[in-house]
């Protein structure tokens, strides 16, 4: 009598049949993966973005001014009696007078350092809030030199938003700029940053903020409007116009060319002056003059216009 040993198991056919499957089931799922973690992602850029809000309007509360936009990229932030100034004598960018609103109160006062130790603590601090994850984590960019006064060899934090300046012409934006010079001497005032009143447009469809365009392979490196950094003045790192539409960070050459933008599949997070946060398509109506996107930057040029 015969006596057949029986063998449990896969065949190389079933295995290679199981491991397309697999594969099959992971391509499937790999998209949704994605497609949660950039919700969960645009999500958290929303929220940077509503606390830019409440710090915008904390600042008016106590100064009864927006920021404004300084005077040249040159400037370091300034103080009045050792304090950091506010809104209406800051010569450096829009968003150094928010960080007392925005629980950097300590970085704001320097932790009792002399003025250029403040300065420089300030520029080369990366503010998690000023960030898209969908991006880059915080960055700083090491320099050589520095455009700044006080001069020297320190990291220049960036940021990943941009303060809407319209057209760029008379300063019709929410962010105006506020002194003259073209140097890192501080200037004579040029005028006043925007007060509530003078969002005549509404300011539930006036865009004050928003994610900024630049280039995806450089995100990490020098380029030239992600350089100075955050706390500069009156420059391409921290403003960006409505005049041009917004576009997807491009991969392997050009440049943020002045573009609200980034890497949100569609569009961007734009903050409206009254703190709430919409998301803008990249095929919004632009760039005349009678156009969604260019009134939408306009605070005052009494086309209102709604966004959907």
């Amino acid at each position: 009598m015969s006596c057949r040993k029986r063998f449990s198991g896969f065949t190389l056919v079933e295995l290679l049949v199981v491991i397309a499957i697999i594969g099959v089931l992971i391509a499937l799922l790999l998209p949704a993966v994605q497609m949660a973690r950039e919700a969960a992602r645009r999500m958290s850029c929303t929220n940077n973005l509503k606390q830019i809000g409440i710090a915008l309007h904390n600042c008016h509360d106590t100064y009864g001014y927006f920021p404004g936009g300084g005077q040249h990229w040159g400037m370091a932030p300034t103080f009045t009696n050792n304090n950091l100034d506010g809104p209406t004598k800051q010569h450096a960018g829009w968003m150094v007078p928010l960080l007392p609103f925005m629980e950097q109160a300590n970085l704001a006062n320097g932790n009792g350092g002399t003025i250029a130790q403040r300065q420089i603590q300030i520029i080369s601090t990366p503010v998690e809030g000023f960030f898209c994850p969908s991006r880059r984590p915080p960055t700083v960019h090491a320099v050589t030199g520095s455009w700044y006064n006080p001069s020297g060899n320190y990291g220049h934090a960036q940021t990943d938003y941009a303060g809407c300046i319209a057209n760029n012409s008379n300063d019709n934006g929410f962010i105006v700029r506020t002194f003259n010079g073209g140097s890192n001497t501080p200037g004579s005032e040029r005028r006043k940053p925007n007060r509530m009143s003078d969002i005549t447009d509404g300011t539930s469809n006036t865009l004050a903020v928003g994610d900024k365009r630049l280039r995806a392979d450089k995100m990490l490196d020098y380029q030239g409007d992600d350089n100075e950094g955050w706390s500069s003045g009156w420059d391409h790192d921290v403003v960006r116009r409505t005049d041009r539409a917004p576009l997807r960070d491009p991969f392997g050459g050009g440049s943020g060319d002045g573009r609200f933008g980034g890497l949100h599949p569609g569009g961007f997070n734009g903050l409206m002056v009254d703190g709430s946060v919409h998301f803008i398509s990249f095929t919004v109506q632009c760039c005349g003059t009678n156009t969604t996107f260019y009134k939408l930057g306009h605070k005052s040029d009494g086309q209102p216009v709604t966004l959907d």
